[in-house]
Parts: C-alpha cells; sequence; structure tokens
C-alpha cells in the first residue's frame, strides 16, 4: 500500500470520528445505568436536543416573533378582503345602541382575523343594560353582536340622582324627572341593592304588590311601603319580621278592609301583633297615633 493510500485513509478515519462526535455518557456511569452504553448515549443526545429547542422557543417567545407572525399573517388575511366593513347589532330594544357600534369599532386593526371578539364582549357587560352579549366574525367583512338586555323592573331615588333598575337592583340608566316610566319607585341609599330582598317580600303579599307606589329605605335597615291608596305600611327590621308583619297585615286588609279608609299610615314595627295607625289631622291637631290590635 502506497503512502499515499495510508494518508488517505488515516484522514478518512479522523473526518469520520470529528464527523461522528457526539454527545456520550462517562463509561463509568453507564456502567450504573439500566441500559447499554450506546442506548444511553442516544438518550443523552435527545435529552440534549430538547435543551437547546427549549432555548431556542423561550428566545422566540422573548422577541415577541410568534406574536409578530401571528398578526403579519392576520393582515395578509385582512388584505386579501377580509376586513371588516359593517357591524350587525341585534337584540337592542331599549339601551342607545351607539356605545355598541363606537365600542366595536374602536379596534387596532380591521383584520378579520386580528379583531379581539372577546375584548369587545368583555368591555359591553360594562354596559349596566347588558346583561350578555355575543361577538362573533361573518366573513367576509360583518362583525355580528347579539345583545341581551336587561329588564327595567324600578326607579331608584338617591337624593337627586334618578336611575333605572332591573329586578337585581343593576343600575341601567339615568331616567330625567319628566319621562319616569310607570314602575315601582325604591327610595333612598343603597335602597338597589335590596331590590331582590324587597321583591321576594312582597310576593309573600301579591295584593299589596300590585298596590305598590314606592318603598322607601330607612335608616340601612327596614322598608316603608306606599301604596295607591295614599296609605303607608311601616315595616321592622330583618327580612322574617317584616315578612311576618307583611303577611299578618294583607290577612287583615282582606278581612277588614284597611285600605282606602282615609288612615296614613300603619306602623307594624312593634314586636308582637300590636299595630299602631296614623287618621288624619285636622289643621293644628297633634300627631297622637291610635292603637290597633288584629281583630
Amino acid at each position: 500500500m502506497s503512502a499515499t493510500h495510508v494518508r488517505r485513509g488515516a484522514s478518512g478515519r479522523a473526518g469520520s470520528r470529528k464527523g461522528g462526535s457526539r454527545v456520550a455518557v462517562p463509561k463509568k456511569l453507564a456502567a450504573r445505568l439500566p441500559v447499554r452504553q450506546a442506548q444511553a448515549n442516544k438518550l443523552a443526545g435527545w435529552a440534549f436536543g430538547l435543551f437547546v429547542l427549549a432555548i431556542a422557543a423561550v428566545a422566540l417567545v422573548a422577541l415577541d416573533v410568534p406574536a409578530k407572525v401571528g398578526i403579519a399573517a392576520g393582515e395578509a388575511v385582512g388584505d386579501a378582503g377580509f376586513r371588516v366593513k359593517s357591524i350587525d347589532v341585534r337584540g337592542i330594544k331599549r339601551m342607545d345602541p351607539r356605545p355598541v357600534y363606537e365600542l366595536a369599532a374602536d379596534q387596532k386593526t380591521t383584520a378579520m382575523p386580528l379583531v379581539d371578539v372577546t375584548g369587545i364582549r368583555e368591555r359591553l357587560l360594562e354596559y349596566g343594560w347588558v346583561k350578555d352579549a355575543r361577538v362573533s366574525r361573518r366573513f367576509p367583512d360583518t362583525l355580528v353582536i347579539d345583545i341581551v338586555e336587561r329588564e327595567p323592573a324600578a326607579l331608584w331615588q338617591d337624593e337627586d340622582r334618578l336611575t333605572l333598575i332591573d329586578k337585581e337592583g343593576v343600575v341601567l340608566d339615568r331616567v330625567p324627572v319628566a319621562q319616569m316610566p310607570d314602575l315601582p319607585l325604591l327610595i333612598g341609599k343603597g335602597a338597589n341593592d335590596h331590590a331582590v330582598a324587597l321583591d321576594n317580600l312582597l310576593n309573600k303579599a301579591p295584593a299589596l304588590k300590585a298596590q305598590l307606589v314606592s318603598a322607601t329605605w330607612v335608616g340601612a335597615r327596614r322598608w316603608d311601603l306606599n301604596l295607591q291608596t295614599g296609605e303607608t305600611i311601616m315595616l321592622p327590621e330583618g327580612d322574617a319580621a317584616a315578612a311576618t308583619a307583611l303577611t299578618r297585615f294583607a290577612k287583615m286588609d282582606k278581612s277588614s278592609g284597611l285600605l282606602g279608609r282615609g288612615y296614613i299610615h300603619f306602623d307594624m314595627r312593634s314586636p308582637g301583633k300590636t299595630m299602631t295607625v296614623r287618621l288624619p289631622r285636622k289643621p293644628g291637631e297633634p300627631i297622637v297615633p291610635e292603637p290597633a290590635t288584629e281583630s
């Protein structure tokens, strides 16, 4: 064999060793593993490769590469003709629709894939009128917004502020005094927060509920009920005590016809079965309540 052949072979073996270099597990450590040396080397190579991929992924995220690629792809779809050109709002009966259109149009881009439909829905739910909302894309160029409105159930007067509220006490909108709808009126600071409890209370006396004109939340602890016949029923504190007193009054009115006889108020705040009534006063007559008991 010539010298030339020897050099080529040596070079080839050296190149082979260099090109085939890879991660290897030390023999002492491999001897302790339940696998052969070759298998251990292969597993170590895979682990090293996964580590390199993880580092690369962290670097891409740090550079915001996936987001940039996604935005570029979304804009490309938009440039192909898929951009928001119209907004279809459904389900609105009472609320002003203009804020809905303005909110939906307030986007960083008009490209359909990039419109933040989740963000639009979350912002819509901040409006008192909106009980629920669904925002969807109708390709190629329309956003569809379905609104579920809250139902006005009462008016709430807090000092000089008059607002519409639903049955749960959620404030819907301001109401000018000249445009008050024919709804029961809740009066007093925090009265709207007790609207559900009041409704549950009135359900125990349906006949009286139908005659309710307003309910005043007194001292942040109890209700005065003002009826269409002009009388006021003064209820005690506490849901249970108020329910007992109102039910008892409803039975008394049904049997004795208390309402519509010119009384001013019926004071049910005393414990037990005692009820105090107040009659109309003549000019200059002092206020002296007349006691009355259940018949």
